[in-house]
């Protein structure tokens, strides 16, 4: 799949330090504003952290000393972040496609629906549960994707993560994104082979629909 050229598709090599992504979306952000840069979908992977979100509440910290831990200036609430972890930061001028942050979050959910389905998972929003969230082997529902972004003079920043195969035990230091009554999985815990680098290919494979539902942003929501 070729990608536009007026959006960057990046992947990061190696564990990139969370705060320098912060940093280098806060100044990419700018620039798209300002019209000199590019828009951007950037893949990364971090070392162990937590980050919490403008929601999160100190008492879902459960192990503080664990991991570093930053404020995120995301929405949502305490997300933990780590090495087989796939972490999307998606950069997007809204200004130019439709200024619905509404319609921006569910067509990144159906984006990422989508691509996990071409890995053979199936998956689903729900409303009223931030993230992406899929059945285990005994019915019960575990989440396998999460969503916190922020939008600054209409362009978006942060973004998503999937578990592919990081390591499940990080996140008992968290109550994750606020929901105690439910696990976490992974690509890998659900017994699929995939790894980053498949999900990375599906990811792509699905772009087009993602940015075509973003152009199409007065449209009923399906």
């Amino acid at each position: 799949m070729t990608i536009p050229d007026d959006i960057e598709w990046t992947i990061e090599p190696g564990l990139l330090p969370y705060p320098q992504a912060v940093a280098t979306m806060e100044a990419r952000a700018a620039a798209i504003r300002a019209g000199e840069a590019r828009e951007l979908i950037w893949l990364v992977e971090h070392p162990p952290l937590y980050t919490a979100g403008t929601s999160a509440a100190a008492d879902e910290l459960l192990t503080p000393q664990r991991f570093p831990v930053y404020d995120a200036g995301r929405g949502g609430r305490y997300t933990y972040h780590g090495p087989g972890q796939r972490v999307g930061y998606v950069l997007l001028d809204l200004e130019k496609r439709g200024r619905d942050i509404r319609h921006f979050i569910h067509s990144l959910e159906r984006w990422l629906i989508a691509a996990l389905r071409e890995l053979g998972v199936e998956s689903r929003a729900i409303d009223g549960r931030v993230g992406i969230w899929t059945d285990l082997a005994d019915g019960s529902e575990a989440k396998i994707g999460a969503i916190g972004v922020r939008v600054r003079r209409w362009v978006t920043f942060h973004g998503f993560a999937l578990n592919v195969d990081p390591d499940l035990s990080h996140f008992g230091g968290i109550v994750p994104c606020g929901l105690p009554d439910y696990p976490v999985t992974s690509l890998a815990h659900l017994g699929k082979a995939a790894g980053i680098n498949d999900l990375d290919r599906a990811l792509q494979a699905e772009l087009p629909h993602f940015l075509g539902e973003l152009c199409r942003c007065g449209e009923p929501l399906r």
